[in-house]
């Protein structure tokens, strides 16, 4: 009995280290993909706008039901950069 909820509680734990690698990981995403938008002269809007797609896609297969969670938190990070960057409106 008690060997089962040892186990349990050590199943919680790799779920909560993994959750936590996946949100470090998410985060040095986002800062790697905003570092890459606004110091790149080279890119362009479409090719950024790719890289925003794309780092969503990656939150979304990290996270599935986050989707509101991304787009409260890291959107606006992403668009209000792409507006300085590109001088969109």
């Amino acid at each position: 009995m008690e060997s089962a909820e040892r186990a349990g509680q050590s199943g919680r734990v790799g779920e909560k280290e993994q959750e936590t690698r996946n949100i470090r990981r998410l985060q040095l995403m986002i800062s790697m993909v905003m570092s890459v938008i606004s110091q790149d002269p080279n890119l362009t809007v479409e090719e950024a706008s790719e890289l925003a797609a794309n780092a969503k896609r990656a939150a979304l297969a990290m996270f599935p039901d986050k989707e509101l969670a991304y787009d409260l938190l890291y959107k606006p990070r992403l668009q209000r950069l792409m507006n300085e960057r590109f001088r969109l409106q």
